[in-house]
Protein backbone atom coordinates (compact mmCIF):
# COMPACT_ATOMS: atom_id res chain seq x y z
CA UNK A 1 0.00 0.00 0.00
CA UNK A 2 1.18 3.42 -0.88
CA UNK A 3 1.07 5.59 2.57
CA UNK A 4 0.61 9.19 2.84
CA UNK A 5 3.53 11.39 2.35
CA UNK A 6 2.20 13.98 4.54
CA UNK A 7 2.84 11.78 7.76
CA UNK A 8 6.78 11.12 7.82
CA UNK A 9 7.40 11.10 10.80
CA UNK A 10 4.96 8.23 11.87
CA UNK A 11 4.71 6.46 8.50
CA UNK A 12 8.47 6.45 8.08
CA UNK A 13 9.21 5.18 11.06
CA UNK A 14 10.46 1.35 11.25
CA UNK A 15 8.06 -1.45 12.42
CA UNK A 16 9.44 -2.24 15.93
CA UNK A 17 8.79 -6.09 15.87
CA UNK A 18 11.76 -7.61 18.27
CA UNK A 19 12.67 -11.56 18.41
CA UNK A 20 12.76 -10.80 22.36
CA UNK A 21 9.14 -11.45 23.52
CA UNK A 22 7.89 -9.31 26.16
CA UNK A 23 7.85 -10.07 30.35
CA UNK A 24 5.46 -13.15 30.22
CA UNK A 25 2.86 -12.82 33.06
CA UNK A 26 0.56 -15.26 34.49
CA UNK A 27 -2.95 -14.10 34.51
CA UNK A 28 -4.34 -15.93 31.45
CA UNK A 29 -6.66 -18.82 31.95
CA UNK A 30 -4.39 -21.14 30.27
CA UNK A 31 -1.27 -22.64 32.13
CA UNK A 32 0.78 -22.17 28.32
CA UNK A 33 2.70 -19.08 26.66
CA UNK A 34 3.91 -21.14 23.44
CA UNK A 35 6.76 -18.79 21.91
CA UNK A 36 6.11 -20.54 17.97
CA UNK A 37 2.93 -21.86 16.82
CA UNK A 38 -0.14 -20.44 14.92
CA UNK A 39 -1.58 -17.23 16.12
CA UNK A 40 -5.14 -17.00 15.34
CA UNK A 41 -6.74 -13.61 14.54
CA UNK A 42 -10.28 -12.56 13.73
CA UNK A 43 -11.07 -9.21 12.47
CA UNK A 44 -14.39 -7.26 11.58
CA UNK A 45 -15.22 -7.68 7.52
CA UNK A 46 -15.58 -4.05 6.74
CA UNK A 47 -17.24 -2.99 3.87
CA UNK A 48 -14.44 -2.82 0.84
CA UNK A 49 -12.35 -4.79 2.83
CA UNK A 50 -9.19 -5.15 0.56
CA UNK A 51 -7.50 -2.05 2.08
CA UNK A 52 -7.80 -3.09 5.55
CA UNK A 53 -6.12 -6.65 4.62
CA UNK A 54 -3.20 -5.26 3.15
CA UNK A 55 -2.15 -3.04 6.35
CA UNK A 56 -3.19 -6.27 8.15
CA UNK A 57 -1.12 -8.66 5.82
CA UNK A 58 1.91 -5.87 6.49
CA UNK A 59 1.56 -6.17 9.99
CA UNK A 60 1.76 -10.07 9.88
CA UNK A 61 4.49 -10.19 6.98
CA UNK A 62 6.63 -8.36 9.82
CA UNK A 63 5.24 -10.33 12.30
CA UNK A 64 6.44 -13.83 11.35
CA UNK A 65 9.97 -12.64 9.94
CA UNK A 66 10.53 -11.50 13.49
CA UNK A 67 9.49 -14.47 15.02
CA UNK A 68 10.67 -17.67 13.99
CA UNK A 69 8.53 -20.55 14.23
CA UNK A 70 5.51 -18.34 14.42
CA UNK A 71 2.73 -18.04 11.49
CA UNK A 72 -0.36 -15.59 11.77
CA UNK A 73 -3.93 -16.99 10.60
CA UNK A 74 -6.19 -14.26 9.96
CA UNK A 75 -9.60 -15.10 9.76
CA UNK A 76 -12.19 -11.57 9.00
CA UNK A 77 -15.50 -12.54 9.91
CA UNK A 78 -19.07 -10.55 10.18
CA UNK A 79 -19.75 -7.81 11.89
CA UNK A 80 -23.34 -9.00 12.35
CA UNK A 81 -23.08 -12.35 13.29
CA UNK A 82 -19.97 -11.74 15.69
CA UNK A 83 -21.93 -11.92 18.96
CA UNK A 84 -22.74 -15.70 18.68
CA UNK A 85 -18.89 -16.02 17.21
CA UNK A 86 -17.49 -15.04 20.33
CA UNK A 87 -19.81 -16.66 22.55
CA UNK A 88 -18.85 -19.82 20.97
CA UNK A 89 -15.32 -19.25 21.07
CA UNK A 90 -15.60 -18.25 24.79
CA UNK A 91 -17.47 -21.64 25.56
CA UNK A 92 -14.85 -23.41 23.70
CA UNK A 93 -11.12 -21.94 23.88
CA UNK A 94 -10.28 -24.40 21.56
CA UNK A 95 -11.98 -23.12 18.50
CA UNK A 96 -11.03 -19.65 19.78
CA UNK A 97 -8.82 -16.67 18.64
CA UNK A 98 -5.62 -15.82 19.97
CA UNK A 99 -6.30 -12.11 19.01
CA UNK A 100 -9.95 -10.59 18.04
CA UNK A 101 -11.18 -7.01 17.44
CA UNK A 102 -14.24 -6.06 19.45
CA UNK A 103 -16.94 -3.57 19.15
CA UNK A 104 -15.76 -1.05 22.17
CA UNK A 105 -19.17 -0.99 23.73
CA UNK A 106 -18.69 -4.51 24.02
CA UNK A 107 -15.51 -4.72 26.30
CA UNK A 108 -17.24 -4.89 29.95
CA UNK A 109 -20.05 -7.75 28.54
CA UNK A 110 -16.84 -9.87 27.33
CA UNK A 111 -15.14 -9.15 30.47
CA UNK A 112 -17.90 -10.17 32.67
CA UNK A 113 -18.17 -13.42 30.69
CA UNK A 114 -14.53 -13.91 30.93
CA UNK A 115 -13.30 -13.87 27.87
CA UNK A 116 -10.85 -11.14 27.94
CA UNK A 117 -7.55 -11.43 28.83
CA UNK A 118 -6.49 -8.44 31.26
CA UNK A 119 -3.28 -7.04 29.46
CA UNK A 120 -3.04 -3.98 32.45
CA UNK A 121 0.93 -4.35 32.70
CA UNK A 122 1.72 -4.47 29.59
CA UNK A 123 -0.30 -1.91 28.01
CA UNK A 124 1.34 0.07 31.13
CA UNK A 125 5.18 -1.29 29.98
CA UNK A 126 4.20 -0.06 26.21
CA UNK A 127 5.91 3.29 25.33
CA UNK A 128 3.29 4.18 22.55
CA UNK A 129 0.30 4.04 24.94
CA UNK A 130 1.16 7.24 27.27
CA UNK A 131 -0.27 8.68 23.64
CA UNK A 132 -3.32 7.02 23.63
CA UNK A 133 -6.96 9.32 23.66
CA UNK A 134 -8.01 8.85 27.29
CA UNK A 135 -11.63 8.15 26.29
CA UNK A 136 -10.34 5.35 23.96
CA UNK A 137 -8.10 4.00 27.16
CA UNK A 138 -11.05 4.17 28.77
CA UNK A 139 -13.18 2.47 26.37
CA UNK A 140 -11.02 -0.81 26.85
CA UNK A 141 -10.91 -0.08 30.90
CA UNK A 142 -13.04 -2.50 33.11
CA UNK A 143 -12.93 -1.87 36.77
CA UNK A 144 -9.28 0.60 36.59
CA UNK A 145 -8.19 -2.97 34.56
CA UNK A 146 -7.34 -2.68 30.96
CA UNK A 147 -8.82 -5.46 28.81
CA UNK A 148 -6.88 -4.39 25.03
CA UNK A 149 -5.94 -1.47 22.95
CA UNK A 150 -7.88 0.58 21.11
CA UNK A 151 -7.50 0.43 16.99
CA UNK A 152 -9.77 3.32 15.82
CA UNK A 153 -12.10 5.96 17.40
CA UNK A 154 -15.35 7.28 15.43
CA UNK A 155 -17.04 10.28 16.77
CA UNK A 156 -19.98 12.70 14.95
CA UNK A 157 -20.27 16.51 14.16
CA UNK A 158 -22.89 18.36 12.08
CA UNK A 159 -22.59 18.77 8.46
CA UNK A 160 -23.98 21.45 7.10
CA UNK A 161 -25.03 22.79 3.27
CA UNK A 162 -22.84 25.40 2.25
CA UNK A 163 -25.29 26.15 -0.77
CA UNK A 164 -27.92 26.59 1.02
CA UNK A 165 -26.50 28.56 3.90
CA UNK A 166 -24.99 30.91 1.28
CA UNK A 167 -28.20 31.36 -0.50
CA UNK A 168 -30.63 31.93 2.64
CA UNK A 169 -27.46 34.24 4.52
CA UNK A 170 -27.58 31.74 7.53
CA UNK A 171 -24.52 31.51 9.78
CA UNK A 172 -23.06 28.57 10.99
CA UNK A 173 -25.11 27.88 14.54
CA UNK A 174 -22.92 28.68 17.69
CA UNK A 175 -25.16 26.42 20.29
CA UNK A 176 -28.21 24.60 20.14
CA UNK A 177 -31.08 27.49 20.16
CA UNK A 178 -29.22 28.66 17.08
CA UNK A 179 -28.94 25.04 15.53
CA UNK A 180 -32.88 24.83 16.21
CA UNK A 181 -33.61 28.31 15.29
CA UNK A 182 -31.49 27.76 11.42
CA UNK A 183 -32.91 24.91 10.99
CA UNK A 184 -36.87 25.81 11.10
CA UNK A 185 -35.59 28.99 8.84
CA UNK A 186 -34.32 26.10 6.26
CA UNK A 187 -37.23 24.49 6.63
CA UNK A 188 -39.49 27.48 5.93
CA UNK A 189 -37.29 28.86 3.19
CA UNK A 190 -37.28 25.67 1.33
CA UNK A 191 -40.02 23.25 2.55
CA UNK A 192 -38.61 20.36 0.16
CA UNK A 193 -35.58 19.79 3.09
CA UNK A 194 -35.30 19.00 6.34
CA UNK A 195 -33.68 21.37 8.10
CA UNK A 196 -31.93 19.47 10.50
CA UNK A 197 -32.54 15.95 9.75
CA UNK A 198 -32.96 13.76 13.00
CA UNK A 199 -33.75 10.45 13.70
CA UNK A 200 -35.76 8.95 16.75
CA UNK A 201 -34.03 5.68 16.28
CA UNK A 202 -30.73 7.52 16.33
CA UNK A 203 -29.35 7.01 19.77
CA UNK A 204 -25.64 8.15 19.19
CA UNK A 205 -27.27 11.67 17.80
CA UNK A 206 -29.47 12.22 20.26
CA UNK A 207 -26.83 11.90 23.18
CA UNK A 208 -24.96 14.88 22.56
CA UNK A 209 -27.80 16.77 23.68
CA UNK A 210 -28.33 14.67 26.83
CA UNK A 211 -24.32 15.36 27.78
CA UNK A 212 -24.51 19.05 26.79
CA UNK A 213 -27.26 19.90 29.04
CA UNK A 214 -25.73 18.39 31.32
CA UNK A 215 -27.61 15.00 31.78
CA UNK A 216 -25.95 11.63 32.26
CA UNK A 217 -27.14 7.97 31.24
CA UNK A 218 -26.23 6.79 34.36
CA UNK A 219 -24.32 7.14 37.70
CA UNK A 220 -21.80 4.73 38.99
CA UNK A 221 -19.49 2.82 37.83
CA UNK A 222 -18.39 -1.61 38.25
CA UNK A 223 -21.35 -3.56 39.32
CA UNK A 224 -23.36 -0.69 40.44
CA UNK A 225 -24.91 1.67 38.11
CA UNK A 226 -27.51 3.26 38.28
CA UNK A 227 -29.69 5.14 35.61
CA UNK A 228 -29.86 8.92 35.56
CA UNK A 229 -31.66 9.56 32.08
CA UNK A 230 -34.79 10.75 34.08
CA UNK A 231 -33.04 13.48 36.24
CA UNK A 232 -33.82 17.05 35.16
CA UNK A 233 -30.40 18.03 33.08
CA UNK A 234 -31.21 14.48 30.88
CA UNK A 235 -34.68 15.76 30.39
CA UNK A 236 -34.13 18.97 29.43
CA UNK A 237 -31.88 17.21 26.59
CA UNK A 238 -34.44 14.86 25.96
CA UNK A 239 -36.81 17.51 25.29
CA UNK A 240 -34.46 19.61 23.31
CA UNK A 241 -33.51 16.66 21.01
CA UNK A 242 -37.21 15.65 20.43
CA UNK A 243 -38.35 19.32 20.12
CA UNK A 244 -36.91 18.49 16.53
CA UNK A 245 -39.82 16.52 15.25
CA UNK A 246 -42.32 18.83 14.33
CA UNK A 247 -43.38 20.18 10.95
CA UNK A 248 -41.50 22.97 10.36
CA UNK A 249 -38.26 20.86 10.91
CA UNK A 250 -38.09 17.14 10.56
CA UNK A 251 -42.09 15.91 10.59
CA UNK A 252 -42.50 12.71 13.19
CA UNK A 253 -44.29 10.85 10.68
CA UNK A 254 -41.00 10.71 8.72
CA UNK A 255 -38.51 11.23 11.22
CA UNK A 256 -39.41 9.43 13.73
CA UNK A 257 -38.60 5.95 12.92
CA UNK A 258 -35.38 6.97 11.28
CA UNK A 259 -31.77 5.79 12.56
CA UNK A 260 -28.24 7.16 11.72
CA UNK A 261 -27.73 5.69 8.54
CA UNK A 262 -30.94 7.35 7.53
CA UNK A 263 -30.27 11.26 8.28
CA UNK A 264 -26.73 10.73 6.99
CA UNK A 265 -28.57 8.97 3.50
CA UNK A 266 -30.85 11.53 3.57
CA UNK A 267 -28.60 14.71 3.94
CA UNK A 268 -26.60 12.72 0.86
CA UNK A 269 -28.98 12.78 -1.09
CA UNK A 270 -29.60 16.35 -1.04
CA UNK A 271 -33.11 16.53 1.53
CA UNK A 272 -31.32 18.24 4.05
CA UNK A 273 -29.83 21.33 5.14
CA UNK A 274 -27.97 19.89 8.10
CA UNK A 275 -27.26 16.37 9.25
CA UNK A 276 -25.46 14.95 12.23
CA UNK A 277 -22.64 12.47 10.79
CA UNK A 278 -19.57 10.70 11.56
CA UNK A 279 -16.33 11.13 10.52
CA UNK A 280 -17.41 7.60 8.75
CA UNK A 281 -19.62 9.08 7.51
CA UNK A 282 -17.60 11.27 4.85
CA UNK A 283 -17.13 8.35 2.11
CA UNK A 284 -21.04 8.05 1.71
CA UNK A 285 -21.81 12.06 1.76
CA UNK A 286 -18.92 12.41 -0.39
CA UNK A 287 -20.67 9.96 -2.89
CA UNK A 288 -24.12 11.64 -2.92
CA UNK A 289 -25.62 14.32 -4.40
CA UNK A 290 -23.93 17.59 -1.87
CA UNK A 291 -20.30 16.54 -3.31
CA UNK A 292 -18.96 19.95 -2.81
CA UNK A 293 -21.68 21.65 -1.29
CA UNK A 294 -21.54 21.09 1.91
CA UNK A 295 -18.87 21.27 5.38
CA UNK A 296 -18.57 19.75 8.65
CA UNK A 297 -17.86 21.67 11.87
CA UNK A 298 -18.32 19.94 15.67
CA UNK A 299 -21.76 20.01 16.70
CA UNK A 300 -22.07 23.36 18.99
CA UNK A 301 -23.47 22.81 22.93
CA UNK A 302 -25.66 25.40 25.07
CA UNK A 303 -23.08 27.69 25.46
CA UNK A 304 -22.22 29.92 22.12
CA UNK A 305 -18.55 28.73 21.25
CA UNK A 306 -18.90 25.58 23.22
CA UNK A 307 -18.73 21.87 21.76
CA UNK A 308 -21.43 19.32 22.41
CA UNK A 309 -20.06 16.11 24.01
CA UNK A 310 -20.06 13.23 21.68
CA UNK A 311 -19.94 9.32 21.81
CA UNK A 312 -17.11 7.86 21.05
CA UNK A 313 -17.34 4.72 18.83
CA UNK A 314 -14.73 2.50 17.75
CA UNK A 315 -13.37 -0.86 17.80
CA UNK A 316 -10.37 -2.21 20.20
CA UNK A 317 -8.23 -5.45 19.97
CA UNK A 318 -7.69 -7.43 22.66
CA UNK A 319 -6.48 -10.91 23.71
CA UNK A 320 -8.50 -13.66 24.37
CA UNK A 321 -8.02 -15.19 27.80
CA UNK A 322 -7.58 -18.83 26.53
CA UNK A 323 -4.57 -18.36 24.54
CA UNK A 324 -1.51 -20.32 24.96
CA UNK A 325 0.45 -18.01 22.90
CA UNK A 326 0.33 -14.87 25.81
CA UNK A 327 3.63 -13.60 25.11
CA UNK A 328 2.90 -13.35 21.37
CA UNK A 329 -0.45 -12.49 21.78
CA UNK A 330 -0.11 -9.24 23.25
CA UNK A 331 3.09 -8.39 21.30
CA UNK A 332 0.99 -9.02 17.66
CA UNK A 333 -1.89 -6.82 19.60
CA UNK A 334 0.74 -4.15 19.86
CA UNK A 335 1.27 -4.65 16.64
CA UNK A 336 -1.67 -4.29 15.18
CA UNK A 337 -2.91 -0.97 16.88
CA UNK A 338 0.49 0.65 16.66
CA UNK A 339 0.82 4.23 15.52
CA UNK A 340 2.60 3.08 12.12
CA UNK A 341 -0.09 0.85 11.56
CA UNK A 342 -3.25 3.11 12.57
CA UNK A 343 -1.88 5.32 10.52
CA UNK A 344 -1.61 3.23 7.55
CA UNK A 345 -5.53 2.28 8.60
CA UNK A 346 -6.24 5.47 8.44
CA UNK A 347 -5.05 6.32 4.88
CA UNK A 348 -6.60 2.60 3.62
CA UNK A 349 -10.08 3.19 5.39
CA UNK A 350 -10.28 6.51 7.22
CA UNK A 351 -10.72 5.09 10.49
CA UNK A 352 -9.71 7.79 13.13
CA UNK A 353 -6.36 6.65 15.36
CA UNK A 354 -6.74 6.91 18.89
CA UNK A 355 -3.52 8.36 19.31
CA UNK A 356 -3.58 11.99 19.64
CA UNK A 357 0.00 12.82 17.72
CA UNK A 358 -1.23 10.43 14.89
CA UNK A 359 -4.72 11.95 14.26
CA UNK A 360 -3.07 15.54 14.81
CA UNK A 361 -0.90 14.36 11.67
CA UNK A 362 -4.54 13.14 10.13
CA UNK A 363 -6.00 16.36 10.09
CA UNK A 364 -3.29 17.93 8.78
CA UNK A 365 -3.25 16.09 5.92
CA UNK A 366 -7.49 15.85 5.30
CA UNK A 367 -8.91 18.87 6.49
CA UNK A 368 -12.47 16.85 6.98
CA UNK A 369 -10.80 15.34 9.85
CA UNK A 370 -10.43 18.56 11.20
CA UNK A 371 -13.56 19.55 13.23
CA UNK A 372 -13.97 15.59 14.07
CA UNK A 373 -10.46 15.99 15.82
CA UNK A 374 -11.98 18.95 17.69
CA UNK A 375 -14.89 17.26 18.67
CA UNK A 376 -12.50 14.34 20.36
CA UNK A 377 -10.21 17.34 22.09
CA UNK A 378 -13.31 19.05 23.32
CA UNK A 379 -13.96 15.61 25.31
CA UNK A 380 -16.28 12.56 24.37
CA UNK A 381 -18.65 10.40 25.99
CA UNK A 382 -18.83 6.77 26.58
CA UNK A 383 -21.62 4.10 27.48
CA UNK A 384 -21.51 2.63 31.02
CA UNK A 385 -19.03 0.19 31.62
CA UNK A 386 -21.52 -2.76 32.18
CA UNK A 387 -22.22 -5.62 30.67
CA UNK A 388 -25.89 -4.15 30.92
CA UNK A 389 -25.28 -2.03 28.21
CA UNK A 390 -25.61 -4.10 25.59
CA UNK A 391 -29.24 -5.64 26.84
CA UNK A 392 -29.96 -1.68 26.99
CA UNK A 393 -28.84 -1.36 23.32
CA UNK A 394 -30.18 -4.43 22.27
CA UNK A 395 -33.74 -4.04 23.26
CA UNK A 396 -34.12 -0.16 22.38
CA UNK A 397 -34.54 1.30 25.26
CA UNK A 398 -33.44 4.84 24.43
CA UNK A 399 -34.80 4.46 20.94
CA UNK A 400 -38.28 3.76 22.47
CA UNK A 401 -37.97 6.49 24.70
CA UNK A 402 -37.62 9.27 22.22
CA UNK A 403 -40.14 7.43 19.73
CA UNK A 404 -42.76 7.80 22.61
CA UNK A 405 -41.87 11.54 23.81
CA UNK A 406 -41.84 12.34 19.43
CA UNK A 407 -45.43 10.37 19.67
CA UNK A 408 -47.11 12.11 21.74
CA UNK A 409 -48.11 9.25 23.57
CA UNK A 410 -46.13 9.91 26.55
CA UNK A 411 -44.73 12.93 28.51
CA UNK A 412 -40.16 13.26 28.73
CA UNK A 413 -40.68 12.46 31.96
CA UNK A 414 -43.34 9.63 32.03
CA UNK A 415 -40.88 8.04 28.91
CA UNK A 416 -37.62 8.77 30.72
CA UNK A 417 -38.86 7.63 34.28
CA UNK A 418 -39.57 4.13 32.26
CA UNK A 419 -36.56 4.12 30.39
CA UNK A 420 -34.30 4.53 33.59
CA UNK A 421 -36.90 1.38 35.00
CA UNK A 422 -35.80 -0.74 32.67
CA UNK A 423 -32.16 0.71 32.26
CA UNK A 424 -31.69 -0.52 36.34
CA UNK A 425 -33.33 -3.70 35.64
CA UNK A 426 -30.60 -4.40 33.03
CA UNK A 427 -27.57 -3.14 34.82
CA UNK A 428 -29.22 -5.16 38.20
CA UNK A 429 -29.68 -8.07 35.68
CA UNK A 430 -26.12 -7.90 34.49
CA UNK A 431 -24.63 -7.75 37.83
Amino acid sequence: MKLSPHLPALLLTALVVTACAPQTSSNSASDKDEKTGTLRVWLFQEVGNKPKEKVVDSVVTAFEKAHEGTEVDVEYIPVETRAQRVKAAFNDPSSAPDVMEYGNTDTAGYVKDGGLLDVTGEFGDWSEAKDTDPTARTSVTVDGKVYGSPFYVGVRALYYRTDVFAELGLQVPKNMAELASTARRIRAAKPELYGLVVGGAYTYGAMPFIWANGGELATGKGGSYASAIDGAAARKGIKEYTSLFTDDNCPAAKCAGMGGNDTVTAFAAGKAGMAIGGDFSHAAVEAGKVKGKYAVVPLPGVTAGSIAPAFAGGNNIGVLKSTSHRTLAVRLMEQLTSKRTQAAMFDAMGFLPTFADVRQQAAAERPYVEPFARTLAAGTRFMPASPGWSRIDSSLVLPTMFQEVISGRKSVAAASKEAATKMDDAFSTAG
